[in-house]
């Protein structure tokens, strides 16, 4: 495996590009016992229409969701008892543009390792099964109808987006989910769960060597036909519902506001791209600045309040919410104080501070095993090295801070999503 090396972060990386066409990416951990292993795919619930062996697919939505849950099965056998007879807690996630396998162990981590390679890689579904599974995603569907988070989000998207399948819940609906076969759940594991399409990421002090090695002998060696997501519509820049507003049992009342950005691609322009939509947030809304500490005084926003810049494959958008009796007053604040710093630009020192406390969370981040697997893998499907972020914030401006405020949190940008409480 080819050896990478951060001597800023005091870490390092080894890399190697099977001949399956998998990614395995090895985080030595020297002396530590626990390990933890992420096997990833490129596939998440945005990514519905695909071109795979010439033939155009749309798949329903909540399909990524669906196959995430159908993966643990395999023949007479229960996966998740397994793992846990190996000592491992084995769990999996579908976002918005992926969908992640991981386990965490102290011991028995081949055997754990193995088995991980194993279910993923085989599709396994019987009409039994799949039916059987319906009743009880419905029933997850049923529970984020009811939960205030979900439904601000899912409200807030609609609100933001015409075409983008962000619009439509990673879980799908009651509708959509009753279109999923086990024939279009093969063809969606046929499509990306292939080699060429993932990666496999290990943190922990293991043998970067043998990793690669068995995940060779588990997958074999043969590439297979990864399938070409279809272009994502191009969306227009104003959000075309400004405001919407739902009565749900809450205490108080709960927002979230989003201003919509331009889709940033992936690579280390992209990248820094996001840095600089995270630094905006902090230099607009961040627990440091004047906005947040005025806002709190006069009692308009709580410690339930933060945001930041957002990224999926085809948009982008800053973001903010939290409890507050008047959203209405904390959006025009944070657009009137937008406009100061469009005019004013940041102060130079404050930034300078800002960037170092950015910059200090992310390398304390790295202590975690879990985030440091999801974000190797995240930015790995982004096209950058992610043990290369420092030198991306100590290149950024206070220049590209104004101008990305002045650009984007502009009125016509903005969406407020809004839960009211029911009396």
């Amino acid at each position: 495996m080819t050896e990478m090396n951060y001597p800023r972060l005091g870490e390092k990386l080894y890399r190697r590009v099977l001949p399956n066409g998998l990614t395995v990416l090895v985080a030595p951990r020297p002396g530590f016992t626990r390990k933890m292993a992420y096997f990833v795919t490129d596939f998440g619930s945005i990514h519905r229409k695909f071109q795979l062996e010439g033939e155009e697919f749309t798949v329903p939505a909540g399909i990524a969701h669906y196959l995430e849950h159908k993966m643990f099965d395999l023949p007479g056998r229960d996966v998740t008892a397994e793992l846990a007879e190996l000592g491992a807690n084995v769990n999996a996630f579908t976002s918005y543009d992926m969908t992640a396998y991981y386990f965490s162990c102290t011991e028995h981590f081949e055997q754990s390792l193995k088995l991980l390679l194993e279910f993923v890689s085989t599709p396994y579904f019987t009409e039994e099964s799949v039916d059987k599974e319906r009743g009880i995603i419905d029933q997850e569907i049923g529970m984020n109808l009811d939960a205030p988070d979900s439904v601000i989000f899912e409200q807030l998207m609609e609100g933001m987006y015409q075409k983008h399948d962000i619009r439509t819940p990673i879980l799908g609906t009651t509708e959509t989910i009753r279109q999923i076969t086990p024939k279009n759940l093969h063809l969606c594991h046929r499509a990306f769960y292939t080699p060429g399409n993932m990666v496999l990421c290990v943190v922990g002090d293991v043998n970067p060597d043998r990793v690669a090695a068995m995940a060779e002998e588990i997958l074999g060696q043969e590439q297979r036909p990864v399938a070409k997501k279809c272009p994502i519509s191009a969306e227009n820049l104003t959000c075309p519902i400004a405001e919407q507003s739902r009565k749900m049992e809450v205490a108080m009342p709960t927002f979230q506001l989003g201003f919509k950005c331009r889709p940033i691609g992936t690579g280390p322009d992209a990248v820094r791209q996001e840095v600089i939509g995270d630094l905006a947030a902090e230099a607009l809304f961040g627990e440091s600045s004047p906005l947040y500490l005025r806002l709190y005084e006069d009692g308009l926003i709580d410690q339930s309040f933060g945001g930041g810049f957002e990224t999926v494959d085809g948009c982008a958008m800053l973001t903010c919410g939290g409890d507050s009796h008047n959203p209405r007053a904390v959006r025009d604040a944070i657009l009137a104080q937008a406009a100061v710093i469009a005019a004013d630009g940041v102060e130079e020192a404050a930034f300078r501070r800002m960037v170092r406390s950015a910059l200090g969370r992310r390398i304390r981040d790295l202590d975690s095993f879990d985030s440091t697997c999801f974000r190797l893998c995240a930015y790995y499907f982004s096209k950058f090295d992610y043990f290369d972020f420092p030198a991306v914030y100590e290149t950024v401006t206070t220049g590209e801070i104004r101008d990305f405020l002045k650009e984007v949190v502009q009125r016509e940008r903005c969406s407020l999503s809004v839960i009211e409480p029911l009396v």
